[in-house]
């Protein structure tokens, strides 16, 4: 049974502001220690090319970085399940099915969201890996010890270290674009999301699985940046094999010289333009 999550006000308005515009809706989903300003300059790109864009947060987002850093509490005890279903009923109240674009857990819940057949096209860049995505790269272990170090970090919120976002997101920038990023981006985290990860293959009764046999599930892009920690190539490249499957589209689309921040850094008008081009193909605006 799906759990019925508060949408914040804000978000409501964005939803009515899209349903007006008559536009196909493009759902950008954030991961782990960034919240929805990741996606603005996406946005941008997006409603330039005639797609009306919402990126709503997890449950309890706070707005703004500085906020977020002041109150970690509120991001304490956030479950892939409850955000999924989050996000379910987000999608639930656009007049149009949209595409959905995810980064990182995003990326995972991009998958499941589309996997449940609610979107008609799916891009899931760096995507956390769900049950049944078996590498587990010394690289992934590395970005995710801040919080799986200690068993109680399960329920708490987790900020990163400089030098920890600085190995596990912007290890393929400059150290001076590095130290812009994590001033400008990153906050803290739930630890759950991670504990619930690293058990999917353990666990039967995990929420971190996707339904990759859906029929409905619709073209997915699955992107990948070549030099990423957090969700080294290795587990993609699973995420992709178990993909394919399917009897859509399934495509993937590698990113060279690019780490986890391949959203946010320098680069990344070049990732949104490959996924930009991919939505159009499978999208009508």
């Amino acid at each position: 049974m799906k759990e019925i999550v508060m949408i914040p006000q804000h978000t409501l308005d964005d939803i009515t502001e899209v349903n007006a515009s008559g536009l196909t809706p493009v759902v950008f989903i954030h991961g782990l220690w960034l919240l929805p300003n990741s996606w603005d300059r996406w946005a941008e790109v997006f409603r330039g090319a005639g797609y009306a864009p919402i990126t709503p947060g997890w449950p309890d987002d706070p707005e703004t970085v500085e906020e977020a850093n002041a109150h970690p509490e509120v991001f304490a005890g956030k479950t892939v399940g409850q955000v999924a279903d989050h996000y379910d009923e987000v999608i639930g109240k656009l007049d149009k099915q949209p595409a959905v674009v995810g980064h990182s857990f995003g990326g995972l819940l991009a998958q499941i969201l589309a996997g449940r057949g609610l979107a008609n096209a799916t891009v899931a860049i760096d995507a956390a890996p769900f049950r049944g995505v078996l590498p587990l790269p010394i690289s992934a272990l590395r970005s995710a010890s801040p919080v799986l170090s200690n068993p109680a970090n399960r329920h708490r919120a987790i900020p990163l270290t400089f030098d920890q976002f600085r190995y596990g997101f912007a290890n393929a920038v400059t150290e001076e674009e590095a130290h812009q990023l994590y001033e400008e981006y990153a906050v803290p985290a739930p630890g759950a999301p991670l504990f619930q990860a690293a058990t999917a293959n353990l666990n039967p009764w995990t929420e971190v699985k996707v339904d990759t046999e859906n029929p409905y599930r619709g073209p997915l892009l699955v992107v990948s940046g070549a030099r990423d920690h957090t969700v080294p190539p290795a587990v993609s490249q699973a995420t992709f094999k178990l993909q394919e499957k399917n009897t859509g589209v399934t495509e993937f689309a590698d990113m060279p010289n690019r780490g986890h921040s391949l959203t946010i850094d320098s680069g990344w008008l070049e990732v949104c333009n490959t996924s930009l081009a991919f939505v159009q193909r499978f999208s009508e605006r």
